[in-house]
């Protein structure tokens, strides 16, 4: 997967907030697609009133589990990604509309003419944890070669489809981590968090602040 969208998004300064914002979250949104399409030749209608909606319950949920990034602020950054990416899948705001020109698709990866739609959405979230962390960590988390395997996309769309929690876990996936296929979107059962709790000397006070 080819994070070219990543650069223009860490020119925003302090992006993991900007983008708990409504107005940027639509904007870089927007941007990664038509970054997509330029690069690959598909084109895409996004419906604004499904993103606004999908940024509205993205961040409600978010911001009753920010305590956890107390814990592992890396861990959360995926986590919340993993989130996002869930409303997107669960909610498609986006529809591949055509290609223009035709040979631009035909030279697309297996993955992108496979699921376009899909792609856009984990394309801009897998942009974002890398933009984030190079601002906040000074490097980019490595994708696992999983992230460019049609087989792994096939089962990606078909699980996700029926259960969009999974999109958390094939993040997890696609970064190399162990995901947990249980329980993607509770943050507590993550192994980074898991690990967080059994350090920290008050477990009791996560979710209670």
């Amino acid at each position: 997967m080819d994070l070219f969208f990543k650069n223009e998004m860490a020119l925003v300064p302090d992006l993991g907030h900007r983008l708990r914002q409504l107005r940027w979250f639509r904007a870089t949104f927007r941007n990664s697609a038509r970054a997509v399409s330029a690069r690959y030749g598909i084109r895409f209608e996004i419906d604004e009133k499904k993103l606004t909606r999908i940024f509205l319950d993205w961040v409600e949920i978010v911001n009753a589990q920010k305590s956890y990034a107390r814990l592992d602020r890396a861990d959360f950054i995926v986590f919340a990604a993993g989130l996002a990416l869930k409303e997107l899948i669960r909610q498609s705001p986006v529809r591949a509309a055509g290609t223009a020109p035709a040979k631009a698709s035909e030279e697309a990866p297996e993955i992108v003419r496979f699921w376009p739609e899909g792609f856009v959405y984990t394309n801009y979230c897998v942009c974002a944890i890398a933009a984030v962390f190079e601002q906040e960590f000074g490097q980019a988390p490595a994708l696992d070669a999983c992230a460019d395997d049609l087989r792994t996309w096939w089962s990606y769309k078909e699980n996700t489809s029926e259960m969009p929690s999974y999109a958390v876990a094939y993040l997890d996936r696609f970064l190399g981590a162990e995901p947990n296929w249980l329980a993607p979107d509770l943050p507590e059962e993550r192994n980074a968090m898991q690990r967080a709790l059994q350090a920290s000397p008050r477990p009791q006070a996560i979710g209670q602040g």
